[in-house]
């Protein structure tokens, strides 16, 4: 097993409907720019309220992912 590096990024996930989807949102985004992510972190949850009603929720994340090899 080789040694990894990762890179640590913050991102911001959000939804009308749970707090899964919110996390589901920032990884599925994320994942299209970018290359090797690997893991989350979720560090801080919200929610909006509107008429004693949870409207929205937000999660912020760290996810990371490993660093490519460097070509000689």
């Amino acid at each position: 097993m080789s040694d990894h590096v990762y890179k640590v990024v913050e991102l911001v996930g959000s939804s009308t409907s749970s707090i899964e989807d919110a996390i589901q949102t920032a990884i599925k985004r994320a994942d299209q720019t970018l290359r090797n992510l690997r893991w989350f972190e979720v560090v801080q949850t919200r929610g909006h309220v509107e008429n004693g009603e949870v409207h929205h929720y937000q999660v912020v994340l760290k996810a990371g992912f490993t660093l490519e090899d460097e070509t000689p």
